[in-house]
């Protein structure tokens, strides 16, 4: 049982390092940037060793999200099942015919050719030595076949994203059965020339919400699909706990749900406007840089604005109500509420299988790359990656730095070293800046709660009692030695205060500020933001979500302010 889960986690990491790339070349069947993202949401599930099978097949029901997210739910309910070897062909077969079933209608030149080509491929095969190689070619047959089977696909000169997608994870998965410590060739030479969207494609316009929704029903599901794919497309129903799981793109949603609720009880519903037209996921990736930036996701960076400036960002994991998410990838207001609630949120790190394939993904598409590490007082981010440079970085292409950082401090520098990057001529020229830049930055991080950090064991439950009682609300700052506490006020207006008195010592000095909120946003913009603007009237004032690294520790009411000068090349 142990060597299978293994080889379902290591196929999840697989995928999860080539996630950005995934988001960058999906155009079907809407062009909105997000495969590889919901294909890390969705499946995360599997990257848990311990898991239960039973509990798997359930969670995946329940992480289930967008379009590829939702068809590889439905093909992972039944594959997960398989406690061996000998199993995998029966359970590929049977995954193979729900995802064809779980699509009102289904498409060839999709993720769907990946599971047939899989469950084809399994047949009669007693050796995932002997499979291996002859599965990966097999695969990457069908992958790029794709991009001649659907006309987005050829007019936009990519593969099929999803359908990369499965390839990635097979090749994990299998490579870890198979024990084949040998690294493949790289995606980008497999692929070459299928995974750049041609500059002439055109995304068409839409007018659609993307709606997942849980309904609670004993006997409507098998119906259900052909009944939807009159009110939208991308039609995706897939078994759930006491019900059935829907994904579908409609322009009603209002009658969507009238429709809905007459099959079942809706107890989960989401909805989010569509605009393909935008494309914002693509924004970024064709950007120049001197050299590629990389960092943790424990930065303060959304991962809309990392890949606005072509920042590659490693997430830990968020973990809540039994379910594993990356970090950058949760609504942080949904882990806010919970912590209030007194749900018990933790975090943990990839594992370091997963770290090295994000630094040989990242490697093989940019080539030259300055990883930001957070702080080595906080992680083990920088040892992992100077031993996997030692063993695997003969070209010396990843430039790992020990930036002492972490949250705003780290975010920002992050940010400010790839604007620089765009305009530098060489990679040195940036590293030395980024030097400069850590030197610059300051943090400041208003603990509005300590009762957070006793629950996770960072101060003594009885510190956090009293502290609370007496109304201590700390100020911290992160440093190359770890947090370090650098004063103690009793309000927010105290906290604003102390803001402002740092930032005087940056009057006349052009500057870049960024404020960060957890779960108070509106106070942070209706009081915070208009008094450090009139302070500092000509400081560039970025806003963004703290990261949920930091606020899950520190907890919901934080909020922190980090500066650093504004230098221009």
């Amino acid at each position: 049982m142990s060597s299978m889960r293994n080889a379902f986690a290591s196929g999840y990491e697989n995928l999860s390092a080539w996630a950005d790339l995934l988001d960058r070349i999906n155009v079907f069947p809407v062009a909105d940037g997000d495969t590889g993202a919901n294909l890390r949401i969705s499946l995360a599930p599997l990257r848990s060793r311990e898991a239960d099978l039973a509990g798997s097949r359930n969670l995946l029901a329940r992480c289930a999200t967008g379009n590829s997210g939702n068809i590889a739910a439905a093909f992972f309910q039944e594959f997960c099942q398989a406690e061996s070897f000998a199993e995998l062909a029966e359970k590929a077969a049977l995954g193979r015919a729900k995802a064809w079933q779980a699509l009102a209608r289904p498409q060839s030149g999709t993720m769907l050719n990946v599971f047939d080509r899989l469950a084809a491929s399994l047949v009669g095969q007693t050796d995932p030595v002997l499979l291996y190689p002859l599965l990966c070619k097999a695969l990457q047959e069908t992958v790029l076949a794709t991009t001649q089977l659907l006309p987005d696909l050829r007019e936009a000169g990519v593969v099929d994203a999803g359908a990369l997608g499965m390839y990635v994870f097979f090749e994990g998965f299998f490579r870890q059965l198979a024990g084949q410590a040998t690294i493949s060739p790289s995606i980008t030479e497999i692929f070459s020339g299928r995974l750049t969207i041609s500059g002439d494609f055109q995304a068409g316009p839409t007018d659609c919400f993307c709606v997942n929704a849980l309904i609670h029903t004993s006997d409507k599901q098998a119906a259900a699909g052909e009944a939807l794919a009159q009110l939208g497309h991308s039609v995706v129903v897939l078994p759930a706990e006491s019900g059935f799981k829907v994904h579908i793109h409609t322009a009603d949603r209002q009658l969507l749900r009238a429709r809905l609720s007459a099959l079942g009880e809706i107890v989960d519903w989401s909805d989010e406007a569509m605009d393909a037209a935008s494309l914002p996921a693509f924004s970024g990736a064709g950007k120049r840089q001197a050299i590629h930036i990389m960092t943790d996701g424990a930065g303060s960076l959304t991962r809309e604005m990392a890949q606005r400036h072509g920042i590659t960002l490693l997430d830990s994991y968020i973990l809540a109500q039994g379910q594993s998410r990356p970090e950058s990838l949760h609504a942080p207001g949904e882990i806010y509420a919970l912590m209030r609630g007194g749900v018990k949120v933790t975090t943990a790190q990839a594992s370091t299988f997963e770290r090295h394939q994000h630094y040989q993904s990242v490697c093989r598409q940019f080539g030259r790359t300055l990883y930001l590490c957070v702080g080595s007082a906080f992680t083990g981010n920088h040892d992992t990656a100077r031993r996997w440079k030692e063993e695997h970085d003969p070209d010396n292409l990843l430039e790992v730095v020990d930036s002492g950082a972490a949250s705003g401090r780290l975010g920002l520098v992050a940010l400010l070293a790839a604007r620089y990057a765009e305009q530098a001529t060489d990679s040195e020229e940036v590293i030395r800046f980024v030097q400069k830049a850590l030197l610059d930055c300051e943090e400041y991080v208003f603990i509005d709660e300590l009762r957070y950090l006793a629950a996770g064991g960072r101060i003594s439950r009885a510190g956090g009692f009293f502290g609370d009682l007496l109304q201590m609300k700390p100020v911290v700052t992160p440093t190359s030695e770890g947090v370090r506490k650098v004063g103690v006020v009793r309000s927010r207006e105290g906290q604003v205060a102390f803001a402002l008195e740092k930032l005087r010592a940056r009057q006349g000095v052009a500057s870049v500020i960024m404020l960060q909120h957890t779960d108070n946003e509106a106070w942070l913009v209706q009081t915070v933001q208009p008094q450090v603007q009139k302070l500092l009237p000509e400081a560039e004032i970025v806003r963004m979500p703290l990261s949920l690294t930091s606020g899950v520790h520190m907890g919901p009411g934080t909020w922190s302010l980090a500066l650093a000068g504004r230098e221009e090349r």
